[in-house]
């Protein structure tokens, strides 16, 4: 159960607190209604990041949190809806978004911070966790997507049971959202469908506590930089150039995209 003062504390004041601590936080354990994971935070690889996610952690903005999207080997996605009770389900409150941190990979099992498109800088409370290797598609797109942590031991076996639950589409935002011990016939949704994350609690705060973990580097974003800023020269170099980045967009363009949902 989630303490009093928890709840009571305003996102912008954890934020704040958690920032002069420099994020020291290493490992959180997500609660969730289909059993617990812990996940590994690179704090010292994508400091901004995880300051920012502890600030949320802190303030209780992800107690009775709703994983909303599902996508089938792709991700799941959560952070950004709660359930109190009742349908429709209230949106997380949001702090400030935070600047782009693409320095690791979108392999399997790691964290990563949703945002808006096309606007690179626009991450605030919403995440997911990659389902497989991501890393041609969402290390690029959109600015690369921030990686800040990585699940542990066999935590991905409860992610997993989730991405295995049907999906149900409820309009705007949950179109993809993920269901349990739910029939066709009912009338509406109940919150036993839903697949609630109960909680988000730092179980570890030492910043090596898993210093064996050697997080994946994300070198297609620099490579896509290199190459935007050397470009090509001759004529037929700027041709092949741009049959090349034809291609690429098409490919991109039947790839799944990561979005988080404002007002």
């Amino acid at each position: 159960m989630i303490s009093s003062w928890k709840k009571k504390l305003p996102l912008a004041l954890s934020v704040m607190i958690m920032g002069s601590q420099a994020a020291w936080a290493t490992v959180v354990e997500v609660q969730t209604v289909l059993g617990n994971f812990q996940v590994n935070l690179f704090d010292k690889k994508t400091p901004a990041t995880v300051n920012n996610f502890l600030g949320y952690v802190n303030s209780g903005a992800y107690y009775s949190n709703v994983v909303h999207r599902s996508v089938p080997d792709f991700v799941i996605q959560a952070g950004g809806f709660t359930y109190n009770d009742e349908f429709p389900l209230d949106r997380v409150t949001k702090g400030a978004a935070i600047a782009n941190e693409p320095e690791l990979s979108n392999v399997r099992g790691t964290i990563a911070m949703a945002k808006s498109a096309g606007d690179p800088n626009s991450a605030t409370s919403e995440w997911f966790i990659n389902l497989d290797d991501n890393s041609a598609n969402l290390d690029i797109q959109n600015g690369g997507f921030s990686v800040f942590g990585q699940v542990l031991g066999d935590g991905m076996k409860v992610v997993d049971a989730i991405a295995e639950m049907q999906t149900y589409d409820a309009g705007g935002a949950l179109t993809d959202i993920p269901l349990r011990d739910y029939s066709d016939d009912q009338e509406e949704l109940k919150g036993e469908n839903l697949i609630l994350i109960t909680d988000i609690v730092v179980v570890d705060d030492s910043t090596d506590t898993h210093p064996e973990l050697e997080p994946v580097p994300n070198t297609l974003i620099d490579k896509q930089q290199n190459d935007d800023n050397n470009g090509s020269s001759g004529s037929g170099g700027g041709l092949s150039w741009g049959i090349l980045m034809l291609g690429l967009a098409v490919i991109l363009r039947a790839r799944p995209s990561i979005r988080c949902y404002r007002r």
